[in-house]
């Protein structure tokens, strides 16, 4: 086995800044994350792409297609992560958005209070909840309840909460990052 690089991980890694997601709809989007969910609109990023001298960029920085043009903005969601949203027109998109069970598959998950209140608002507002929430009862995440909804366009998302904590952190010497809330 090779030598491990010293020392381990990143220099200077404080933590998770953003995730980034690609909508069919910015506007729509934006409006669901704030008015539905409760993040709060940072700002519009603008466009990019679209001109002859941004081809080489697209392709080099971003991985897409050198005519591929986009449109983002900022959000941030309570006291947790940003959330970066693109929505891209690109002769080559692929539409169709991968399950959780797909190489590339993912969700978002949202910590929240009281599970049932959220439930409630988000079918207040039509959208769809995957069943009702499920309490975990044995293993690491005992403690912990979770139910799986969808935004209007499809990405799956979570509502998680664990007032009392989770089994694990009676005696793990790391814990899971979880949004505190901040004093004042």
């Amino acid at each position: 086995m090779p030598p491990h690089p010293s020392p381990r991980g990143l220099p200077g890694l404080a933590g998770l800044d953003h995730v980034g997601l690609t909508v069919p709809d910015l506007e729509a989007a934006v409006a669901f994350f704030v008015d539905v969910i409760g993040a709060d609109f940072i700002y519009d990023g603008g466009s990019i792409g679209g001109r002859p001298e941004d081809e080489a960029f697209m392709v080099a920085a971003l991985d897409v297609h050198a005519k591929a043009r986009c449109r983002y903005a900022f959000l941030r969601c309570g006291n947790g992560l940003n959330l970066e949203l693109f929505e891209y027109a690109a002769p080559d998109q692929d539409r169709s958005r991968p399950r959780n069970s797909d190489w590339g598959g993912h969700h978002i998950a949202l910590y929240v209070d009281d599970i049932a209140a959220a439930v409630a608002h988000l079918r207040a507002h039509g959208i769809r909840v995957l069943g009702e929430p499920m309490a975990i009862t044995e293993g690491n995440s005992a403690g912990a309840s979770w139910v799986y909804f969808l935004s209007p366009w499809g990405l799956q998302m979570e509502l998680c909460s664990a007032p009392a904590g989770k089994a694990y952190e009676r005696t793990a010497a790391v814990r899971l990052w979880h949004p505190e809330r901040p004093a004042g």
